[in-house]
Formats: structure tokens, sequence, C-alpha cells
């Protein structure tokens, strides 16, 4: 087994990790959803992949069996990330068959190793239970706040 940084020449790959994070995710994702997404995400990657989305895998003999996403982005500076840099995980996932050989957690660690070679103030995430255990071992705590996670979504399904 491997852990590196994914390169432009694995975006194929990324793609389709991404998409089976998706579907297993929320569970059912229309064709069309699925379709435009499989068209918009090479792109996408080819424009942030390792400019402002790291993405970490996990390799088998060639083969990408998992990978995490950190998104770096840049604040306002704030009593809480001084130099406004803070990272967000998103799309941890490992096939099911390669599932419960510690590689999240390798590639957490490595994430976060990179995160504070890139100086990120913090990184933060939303974690399933599945994922909760994972995130602890590796320094994540859970967060108090006094504030509600909301959101409203401004583009409506075509």
């Amino acid at each position: 087994m491997m852990i590196d940084r994914a390169s432009e020449r694995e975006i194929d790959s990324l793609v389709e990790l991404r998409l089976a994070y998706l579907k297993e995710d929320f569970g059912t994702i229309s064709e069309q959803d699925i379709q435009s997404l499989r068209e918009m995400l090479p792109q996408y990657f080819r424009e942030h992949l390792n400019q402002d989305i790291f993405v970490y895998v996990a390799k088998e003999a060639e083969e990408i069996v998992a990978c995490a996403f950190l998104l770096v982005i840049e604040k306002p500076m704030s009593p809480t990330f001084l130099n406004g840099k803070t990272g967000t995980v998103l799309n941890v996932y490992t096939k099911p068959e390669y599932r419960k050989r510690g590689y999240a957690k390798q590639l957490m660690t490595m994430l976060l190793e990179d995160a504070k070679e890139k100086e990120l103030c913090v990184v933060e995430l939303k974690a399933t239970d599945a994922g909760y255990h994972v995130y602890q071992s590796v320094g994540f705590e859970d967060v108090v706040s006094k504030y509600h996670n909301m959101r409203k979504h401004l583009l409506e399904k075509k």
C-alpha cells in the first residue's frame, strides 16, 4: 500500500471516487445528476487540484482504493484563524472491500502533516458516525458553538 498526493493523471479515478462517495452519502442520486457530475468534475479537478484542493490517495497495486480531500481557503483573519488560512476535509472514502485496514487514518495523518506545512490555522470537517473515531484518533475534537449550522440553496436543480 502506498499513500501519496493525487496528480492530474489520476483525475478519472478521482471523479469515480467522488461519485462513489456521494452515492453512499446521499443514498440515491438521479442518473441525470450523476451524468452532470461526471461531466463537470474533471474540469474542476484540472483547475483546482494541487492549487486549493489537495487529494490524498491510498493505492494498492496502482489502484486508488481510498482518498481524502483537503480544501484550503483563505478568509479574513480572526482570533480563530490568525493568518486566515483554513482547511476543510471532504470526501474521505475507502472502497468497501478495502475498509477496516487503516487507510483513512493514514490519509488523514498525511493530510494533517501537509496542513501544518501549509500553515493552516485550523482544519475542519463534518464526521459521520462511521468516521468519527478515526478523526478523533488523529486529534479532531467536537466543536461546541453558539452558532447554528445553516445554509440556503441558491441554485435549483434543472
